[in-house]
């Protein structure tokens, strides 16, 4: 049966249908939570549950003020900065572009989320594969955000810092050489190797509003899921198990690797959450940080989708390895044998 005249001029009306989105959601909540709160402090008047929203508390207002600068700079890349800069000033021998483009990772921070269709661009812009990779795995782990981000959750511990760097960019740089030597095109699929046009100038402010706005949010639901198994550790999880973990380093170093794949967090969150489980020695909170910002579920799914199932299935397990390896290393270089 065919449409009737009048419903075929109704798609416009639904285009123009107000939609409510994440944002309208937040809100309504909070404002739940907000008209509720003496409801909810006699229901949640449990010390286990005190303690609980203390830690969420804690993690989310620590890690939100980092979390949004990352996302303003995000946005500030895909809108302002064209991916042909850094196609000039990366040299034309791979081996020497991947370490350049590891270091470009300090100058033009990003979030895991946004780091994966700039590196799109990137290759679709004629930057080997190898140095965009490296792009990739360095920029949301090495930038002066997360740095600064892990500084604050460590206070006195400047060496975490360095470590955090250090096996981070040896991670992105280790990757970008491996995949020099063995990576093929083949494995990547065809749509994301088209060249992709640059941002127009007139729609630079509304790519920078809507780059930033879908980062925050997504990268947001992160943070807020992370804070809340963060607490929940704290509360369910007994304290004498991770005392055990602090005297098994090897499954310790293990269990934190896997717990950074499963969790997803944003690398401008992720120091926060592991500086609150304050029983765990500095050594599996190293590689847990390491290993998150190089390879998770959420990153994993992007990669899929952005470069195709193939790329993914062989580019994640090895970063993996690479990140706990590297993350292990620098941590016994760095803050010892005893941490």
């Amino acid at each position: 049966m065919g449409l009737k005249p009048e419903t075929a001029t109704r798609p416009g009306k639904r285009a123009g249908r107000a939609r409510i989105t994440s944002i309208e959601v937040l809100c309504a909540i909070l404002l739940i939570a907000i008209l509720a709160q003496g409801w909810l402090q006699n229901v949640f008047d449990v010390p286990a549950l005190r303690t609980g929203a203390t830690v969420f508390v804690a993690v989310c207002v620590q890690a939100l003020p980092f979390l949004v600068l990352g996302v303003l700079i995000s946005g500030a890349i895909a809108a302002f900065v064209p991916a042909h800069v850094l196609e000039k000033v990366l040299p034309r021998k791979q081996n020497v572009a991947v370490g350049v483009a590891g270091l470009a990772g300090v100058a033009l921070p990003g979030c895991e989320c946004a780091s994966v269709p700039v590196a799109r661009r990137l290759i679709g812009q004629g930057v080997a594969p190898a140095a965009a990779l490296t792009f990739l795995l360095a920029a949301p782990a090495v930038n002066p955000v997360v740095l600064v981000a892990t500084a604050v959750a460590f206070p006195g511990r400047p060496e975490m810092v360095l470590a955090r760097f250090l096996g981070s960019l040896a991670t992105a740089m280790v990757m970008g050489w491996i995949w020099a030597r063995w990576g093929k095109l083949s494995w990547i699929t065809e749509r994301a190797l088209r060249r992709m046009p640059d941002v127009e100038p007139g729609d630079r402010w509304k790519t920078f509003v809507e780059t930033a706005r879908t980062d925050l949010v997504e990268a947001g639901g992160f943070l807020v899921l992370g804070a809340l198994i963060s607490s929940a550790l704290g509360v369910l999880v007994p304290q004498r198990w991770f005392g055990l973990l602090g005297h098994q380093l090897v499954l310790g170093v293990l269990v934190m690797a896997v717990l950074a794949v499963v969790l997803a967090l944003c690398s401008e969150a992720d120091a926060f959450v592991a500086a609150s489980l304050t029983a765990l020695p500095m050594l599996p909170k190293l590689v847990f940080l390491v290993v998150g910002p190089a390879i998770d579920v959420k990153l994993f799914a992007l990669q899929a989708g952005t470069f195709g199932r193939a790329f993914a299935v062989r580019f994640a397990p090895v970063t993996f390895v690479v990140a706990t390896i590297c993350g292990v290393v620098t941590g016994l270089l760095v803050l010892g044998s005893g941490s």
